[in-house]
């Protein structure tokens, strides 16, 4: 019989695929395969069951491939500095970066002094992914054609920009390619973006809850598609639901039948830029500390990047001291330098060791790692227990310096001493409002008015939060209402009050004061600042005030932007608000509005227009960058960038070719919990499990996503079977 050439071709594929790893391997893969056991619910939403958390890890890993392997893949390339290997030049100093805090070197030593049983883990995750590989002969990776079981050591935590995202590539650039300028001066200093983002967690107290148990809000806003949904369970004791980062073998923010977990992103100073003093000698360069020069430890380094069809490499002489690595300079004789957690086992360790958690006192003993370098923490168990803690990985500091700028670091003064333990965090425990909140704001409102922790208690550094309007509004929420449910927990995250136009608006509705003339003279503005003095201040679909307000909004601040001061600190967003308002003049205020209803019209047709209409969901490729179509089916959505105080976040913009706003950023993975003798959950992620355009999970929680509502999760395994797709082992 002969075989059809399609086949041919694929088997030759195979074959040829296969021959990268050996026969030994593909044996004990196939092998493990066999301790897996995937189900996917009528959602799509893989429930992974292994004989030990290695197997778990295996099937994890694996179904991550078949979601959405270039994400997976993208992601490490990101953390192993290979963007430009695949991406071109532009990368090459995001790879730089990658490089000047952990290579692969340094990884494999880790990996080779982990305890045993991180060492299943990291094995099983090269295992799945190889596996995955060798099992699907038609997924051509972009570069990672075999994956290491050091790479998640280099990707030890699952913050959607991790520790190093941090520092300017503008100044790595500025330096590394000697143009030499001394700008160190952060280049967002006034606009502060991670506003218009960020993350909500919410807990919620048995005295304040219907049923008497514990309830916790999950609620991350990220890059849309950032974190699948995913369940892993062994007879090792392990069983957690929940977001996983694509490409990490833990569940990130999530629960487990115990407890339930939610991060949010920190500002808490966990890391220090230092000015060094250099000098030059013999061509060599050294720096001052403590009243004697040491050697600047130099290190050259070759970076390869794509042009084209070819492979060009650069060279690069790192230079680091004591400190760490010298990511800029602020003047020929005055280099930066920065100092971060770098400890990426106890990160990683920290990291899964949570996902099997039982109770408060169990989590925070895990938190005596110290791998948490980004991140805030809200929980909630089944013993009644809510907490927080603000940042975790917190180095103990002289207070006598000004931690957020450079500091010098020609005095031993300036070291680090030590940590601060676990107990010594901004922190609380059970507070008497019953309930906790965090919007990526201060830490000093979290449990409302009374409840919250003193700033006077901690050093500045610790918490250097400023309050947002998200805050503010999650405050309102919860200390309005006695009693919660899932069903009011779920209406308390998708609260419709945008908070910012309490204090936007009224400056606005009082500089309008027109003479008769004026006001016929342009009756759509007249008739615009009524519908705005009569709106709610909340979203809706239908709210055309809601759109002339957002666009009149992002006009007057734009305007402000440019005036803020060159040496002004950067402004956090309430504060850059009522700079805006007390720096444009009453007529500025109304020309603002005018040229929003001018840009409606132009655009539309008319200025009237209900935000549901302007703000859309949408998803075609399911690429990583995503593209929009004005003529391509999409839905309307009501909530909106979180700068407005939306707890639920919907970031949107017009691209090329498009009128309309479609979202890219905001509420991804969301989830509610209520943890008594049952775990009882329910949750909804953007758009769908899958990234393939045309399949089942594509776009099937769209629908959910985009009005608010969730779905039931299936956390037992009788639920599971009775809601199940299909049941398979890695490799079927």
């Amino acid at each position: 019989m002969r075989l059809p050439l399609s086949l041919l071709l694929i088997l030759a594929s195979f074959v040829a695929r296969a021959q990268k790893f050996s026969p030994a391997e593909l044996a004990r893969w196939k092998q493990q395969a066999q301790q897996v056991s995937i189900t996917r619910d009528t959602y799509g939403v893989p429930h992974i069951y292994g004989k030990t958390d290695a197997d778990a890890v295996f099937g994890l890993l694996y179904t991550q491939c078949e979601d959405d392997f270039d994400r997976l893949e993208t992601n490490y390339l990101d953390a192993i500095g290979r963007l430009a290997e695949v991406e071109g030049e532009a990368q090459l100093y995001h790879d730089l970066r990658a490089r000047l805090f952990l290579d692969s070197t340094q990884a494999i030593g880790i990996y080779k002094q982990s305890p045993a049983d991180m060492k299943k883990l990291l094995d099983a995750f090269a295992a799945g992914t190889n596996y995955y590989l060798a099992t699907h002969p038609t997924v051509h990776p972009r570069l990672l054609r075999r994956f290491q079981p050091w790479m998640p050591l280099m990707f030890s935590e699952g913050s959607i920009g991790g520790n190093i995202s941090v520092v300017s590539l503008e100044r790595l650039k500025a330096f590394y390619s000697q143009q030499k300028s001394t700008s160190w001066q952060k280049p967002d200093a006034g606009q502060p973006d991670r506003d218009e983002i960020g993350s909500n967690g919410f807990a919620i107290a048995p005295a304040k809850s219907a049923n008497g148990h514990a309830l916790l809000l999950i609620n991350p806003h990220t890059s849309f598609y950032f974190r699948s949904e995913v369940q892993m369970a062994s007879q090792q004791g392990l069983n957690a639901y929940g977001a996983v980062t694509w490409g990490q073998f833990f569940v990130y923010q999530g629960f487990n039948e115990h407890c339930g977990w939610m991060h949010t992103s920190s500002q808490a100073d966990s890391m220090d830029e230092y000015l060094e003093t250099i000098e030059k000698k013999n061509g060599a360069y050294f720096y001052r500390y403590g009243g004697k020069l040491r050697p600047v430890q130099a290190e050259k380094v070759t970076l390869p990047y794509r042009a084209g069809n070819q492979m060009l490499r650069r060279t690069f002489t790192l230079y680091r001291t004591h400190h760490g690595p010298v990511v800029g300079q602020k003047t020929d004789q005055q280099w930066v330098t920065l100092r971060m957690m770098n400890t990426p086992l106890a990160a990683l360790q920290q990291s899964y060791l949570r996902t099997k958690a039982t109770d408060y006192a169990s989590f925070q003993q895990l938190m005596k790692l110290n791998g948490n370098a980004t991140n805030n923490t809200v929980f909630a168990d089944s013993k009644g227990s809510i907490a927080y803690w603000h940042g975790n990985f917190m180095p103990r500091r002289d207070p006598k310096f000004d931690w957020s700028q450079p500091v010098d670091g020609s005095t031993p003064a300036t070291e680090w001493q030590g940590l601060h333990p676990v107990s010594e965090l901004v922190q609380v425990h059970n507070p008497t409002s019953g309930f906790i909140q965090n919007c990526n704001s201060t830490p000093f409102t979290v449990a409302g008015p009374g409840s919250s922790p003193a700033p006077g208690k901690y050093p500045s550094y610790m918490a250097p939060d400023a309050e947002n309007y998200r805050g503010l509004n999650a405050v309102r929420v919860l200390s309005r209402k006695a009693v919660f449910n899932l069903d009011t927990l779920i209406a308390a995250a998708n609260d419709p009050h945008l908070t910012a136009f309490d204090d936007m608006l009224p400056p606005l509705l009082t500089a309008y004061q027109p003479t008769s003339a004026e006001k016929a003279a342009a009756p759509a503005l007249a008739e615009a600042i009524e519908m705005l003095r009569a709106w709610n201040r909340s979203y809706s679909k239908t709210s055309v005030a809601q759109t002339v307000a957002i666009y009149w909004a992002e006009r007057l601040l734009a305007k402000a932007r440019a005036r803020v001061p060159a040496a002004q600190p950067q402004l956090d967003y309430i504060s850059f608000t009522k700079f805006a308002l007390a720096n444009t003049s009453p007529a500025e205020k109304t020309a603002a509005l005018t040229e929003a209803l001018d840009d409606l019209t132009r655009a539309f047709g008319t200025w009237k227009m209900p935000w549901g209409d302007v703000n859309r969901f949408q998803r075609l490729t399911g690429r990583i960058e995503e593209t929009y179509d004005d003529q391509q089916l999409s839905l309307p959505v009501a909530f909106t960038s979180s700068a407005w105080g939306s707890l639920a976040s919907f970031k949107a913009q017009a691209y090329p070719g498009t009128k309309k706003r479609y979202g890219s950023v905001g509420n991804s993975f969301v989830a509610v919990v209520e943890f008594g003798t049952r775990v009882v959950a329910r949750s909804v992620v953007t758009g769908g499990q899958s990234s393939r355009p045309g399949t089942p999970h594509f776009t099937d929680q769209a629908d959910l996503y985009t009005n608010g509502r969730f779905k039931d999760v299936r956390f037992y395994p009788e639920d599971v079977q009775a809601h199940a797709e299909k049941t398979y082992h890695p490799g079927q």
